[in-house]
């Protein structure tokens, strides 16, 4: 999982950050990436794609990484700008939001996918960096949780979608939910599933 922060630093760079987004397929919601630098001494053992966790296990790991990790950071574009620009885009600026949030400057990154973002850092794209690269897997992670913990809380604004359980991916209760209330102020209005209540 250190091979790409390893080969970045034979090449000279020394301020290494992951990249990863959460949230490009949901009905409902922001895309929220994370900006993660560990630094060479971390040493947190369990850390992987988000997605192969137990939500215990991601915040069990969120809390460790916020504690060892050098610098965290995080960029969100909201349900609204998604609608305007496309969740490719938004996903890209929420990674460049976050990227700029850092406290300690990258010379490095090492972004998941296939995308570069908008920056005058050298960057890296890792297809399923999530699973490859130590550095994206805690921004995965990262930016899980954070997601996850907003949709959560936007349940109790909305009560009757049920976010709490699906985090505004389209499961059936949520599309049900859609068909029987209409979409809300948090839906991707653009986005099928959302289309036809606009």
């Amino acid at each position: 999982m250190w091979t790409f922060e390893q080969q970045a630093h034979q090449k000279g760079y020394v301020v290494i950050a992951g990249i990863d987004e959460v949230g490009r397929g949901p009905l409902a919601g922001p895309v929220v990436s994370a900006a993660v630098i560990l630094g060479n001494d971390f040493s947190v053992n369990g850390i992987t794609d988000s997605k192969q966790l137990s939500s215990r296990k991601r915040d069990d790991l969120y809390n460790q990484i916020y504690k060892h990790a050098q610098d965290i950071s995080l960029g969100m574009v909201a349900n609204d700008i998604i609608d305007q620009i496309n969740i490719l885009q938004a996903a890209r600026l929420s990674m460049r939001y976050a990227v700029e949030q850092l406290q300690n400057p990258p010379d490095f990154l090492l972004i998941d996918g296939i995308y570069q973002i908008e920056s005058s850092i050298p960057q890296e794209t890792i297809k399923k960096g999530d699973q490859r690269s130590i550095s994206i897997a805690a921004a995965s992670i990262i930016a899980k949780v954070t997601r996850d913990r907003i949709m959560t809380k936007y349940s109790t604004e909305y009560p009757e979608y049920g976010f709490e359980q699906h985090k505004g991916y389209g499961t059936k209760k949520h599309r049900d939910a859609i068909k029987k209330y209409g979409i809300c102020p948090i839906h991707r209005r653009t986005f099928k599933g959302c289309l036809e209540y606009v």
